[in-house]
């Protein structure tokens, strides 16, 4: 498997993974989430593709198919007088072919993503990851992630 910047030529395929990771979130919270769509457009991730703030990876097989993808974004927090600046590398969007999972893809895309974060002057990786997406929260422990905060919500009738 090659890990590589991801191209615009990879973007139909990125899509199919941005549905297939949709569709996971849709599960969990239909009072958001609407099931057959996806989080961005094509031309929207061309546009990320060509960010100077964005990191765009994909892992390809053998036969050249994009497997997984990590959609990452380097972000500098706004200066405060009580937080020590730093970069950070935030992975916008990580996911794996539902049916490459467990073979570890995600392990490998991960580990680049976090050397990137390295040579890249990087603080942290950081992510967000959906309340009951346990195989995701399962996979991001195992990769040495811990809580930082968390973000709360009161649904109101």
């Amino acid at each position: 498997m090659l890990i590589r910047k991801a191209a615009e030529e990879d973007i139909g395929r990125i899509t199919v993974l941005l549905r297939q990771v949709l569709e996971i979130h849709a599960a969990i919270r239909p009072d958001l989430l609407i099931p057959g769509t996806a989080k961005y457009t094509p031309e929207e991730l061309a546009a990320i593709l060509n960010d100077e703030s964005r990191r765009s990876y994909v892992a390809v097989d053998e036969s050249g198919l994009v497997v997984g993808y990590a959609l990452c974004v380097i972000r500098t927090p706004r200066f405060t007088t009580t937080m020590i600046p730093r970069r950070s590398m935030f992975i916008d969007d990580l996911c794996v072919d539902e049916s490459r999972r467990g073979t570890h893809v995600g392990s490998e895309l991960f580990g680049f993503v976090k050397n990137e974060a390295r040579r890249e002057g990087c603080y942290d990786v950081s992510l967000c990851v959906w309340e009951g997406n346990d195989p995701a929260r399962a996979f991001y422990d195992k990769m040495g992630m811990r809580p930082k905060e968390t973000l709360m919500e009161l649904i109101l009738d």
